[in-house]
């Protein structure tokens, strides 16, 4: 039901990072000089150790070390989808949705690999042990591959906040003479400009979206809209599908 996930480093770097370690509940109104004081990196209301990327250091610089080398000796070409598997698979837990995406072969696209502690660790990682190369232009003709390969099938979006995976999914979706179903669930209004903003009725003047096409903006945090479209559709399914299998659930 799901063949492509695209994301933040952000979507992929916290994904990993809650698996090493904790992050807590703060509130928006604290006071970031006292946060810094403490080691705590405030993200909206949730408050991040640095010892939390301490861990995630020392938990993906041999990672890095052991792409490069396979790099060196197998002629392996890394790309950003390349990464985030090899990531989803050494992290080994099921709380991430990168190991399930590994496990079920979704590729996970990241357009801005290196905007981020990623992109960080990327950084460091050079100085220690240079040469690792990651090659953006494979994943771009992936990504756009997946939409224009797509028909005689259907495509539809499901974008949760904005930003660059919001476009990137839109504009792969061009290269198709546009997706037939949008699903844009976020809270940014329209009347400066940013594409986070943009309803899709603008997306379809790009021929990113079929002027034919279902779609609806969703004007709510996606943290709440989402679960709910989840639970009424694609678990909704999931739970026919295991009871018309006796019980027992496939992939």
């Amino acid at each position: 039901m799901v063949d492509v996930i695209v994301t933040t480093t952000g979507g992929i770097e916290e994904d990993l990072i809650k698996c090493l370690a904790p992050t807590y509940k703060g509130d928006f109104s604290l006071s970031g000089a006292v946060l810094r004081s403490k080691g705590l990196n405030r993200i909206g209301n949730l408050l991040v150790p640095n010892d939390n990327y301490c861990k995630f250091e020392d938990w993906i610089i041999p990672i890095l070390d052991q792409m490069l080398k396979e790099q060196l000796e197998e002629n392996v070409i890394w790309t950003p989808s390349k990464v985030t598997r090899r990531l989803g698979r050494e992290i080994n837990d099921k709380s991430s949705y990168l190991y399930w995406a590994y496990k079920n072969n979704i590729p996970v696209f990241c357009p801005g690999l290196t905007d981020g502690s990623l992109g960080d660790m990327l950084y460091f990682h050079s100085f220690r042990n240079p040469g690792l190369i990651i090659d953006v232009i494979q994943d771009i003709s992936a990504m756009n591959g997946e939409a224009v390969h797509a028909s005689p099938r259907k495509t539809g979006m499901i974008i949760l906040g904005g930003g660059l995976p919001k476009h990137h999914i839109c504009n792969a979706n061009m290269m198709r003479n546009g997706a037939d179903y949008a699903i844009f669930i976020n809270t940014a209004q329209e009347f400066d400009g940013s594409d986070s903003g943009a309803r899709p009725d603008e997306a379809v003047s790009w021929g990113k979206i079929r002027g034919s096409a279902k779609t609806v903006k969703v004007h709510c945090d996606a943290t709440i809209a989402f679960p709910l479209l989840v639970a009424e559709t694609f678990a909704s399914r999931r739970e026919k599908d295991m009871l018309g299998n006796g019980g027992v659930s496939g992939r």
